[in-house]
């Protein structure tokens, strides 16, 4: 028994030392490795020509009805503007969102195959050189480190973290895992993916609702 309690102890005393450097490091590396890239993206797109001109009915709803100025002119900002801000944290969750929902238009538009019918189909395409079968490896990378920055935040090394100190809020309340939480959850898929699978993204939605029913009407 004693030996089980040390091990315990050993073992409760690495793990807090990990949450307590992680609640500033693992957030900050993505911080600045998403920045870096959607600086890069947005740079190419500022000094390069429109590409998006030469394929606007490639584009999902409702951007392949908007001038391909406007997108072009959006999706710049948007990744310029988004990439500063993530690297100092400040609007963290909601430029990270917006990137997301940024790279599920992109994926949509250039990344996803054209035609697959099966599993095996749609695992051609995650590559990251394109041989006919689509490209999304790496904007499925890039969504794989959104999702921590939207979902856990920017972490303590952050404007987030000064702001909601100076205003007296919690930066990480005590976590809530009700039926608002798993309804908020899917909301934050159904979105992007209204743009690149639509009956996912609906059905996404539907779930969204039904847990946010449930736990208004059955858990009150």
């Amino acid at each position: 028994m004693k030996i089980t309690a040390m091990v315990i102890d050993v073992w409760s005393g690495v793990v807090a030392r990990l949450r307590a450097v992680g609640e500033v490091l693992p957030p900050l590396i993505l911080r600045m490795i998403m920045g870096w890239e959607f600086l890069e993206a947005g740079r190419e797109k500022l000094r390069g020509e429109n590409w998006f001109a030469s394929i606007p009915s490639d584009f999902p709803f409702p951007f392949d009805v908007v001038p391909p100025g406007v997108s072009w002119g959006v999706a710049t900002w948007f990744e310029l503007i988004g990439a500063v801000a993530l690297w100092i944290g400040l609007g963290t969750r909601f430029f990270a969102f917006s990137l997301l929902v940024l790279t599920f238009v992109a994926t949509a538009a250039v990344h996803w195959p054209d035609m697959w019918t099966m599993a095996s189909d749609l695992l051609k395409g995650y590559a990251i050189s394109d041989r006919g079968h689509g490209n999304f490896k790496l904007p499925l990378l890039f969504v794989a480190m959104l999702l921590p920055l939207i979902f856990n935040g920017p972490g303590k090394f952050s404007l987030d973290h000064l702001v909601a100190q100076w205003f007296g809020a919690e930066s990480w309340p005590q976590a809530n895992g009700d039926g608002y939480a798993w309804s908020l959850a899917a909301l934050v898929f159904a979105v992007p993916f209204l743009f690149l699978i639509p009956t996912l993204g609906l059905a996404l939605l539907g779930l969204a609702l039904l847990f946010a029913g449930f736990q208004r009407f059955v858990r009150g």
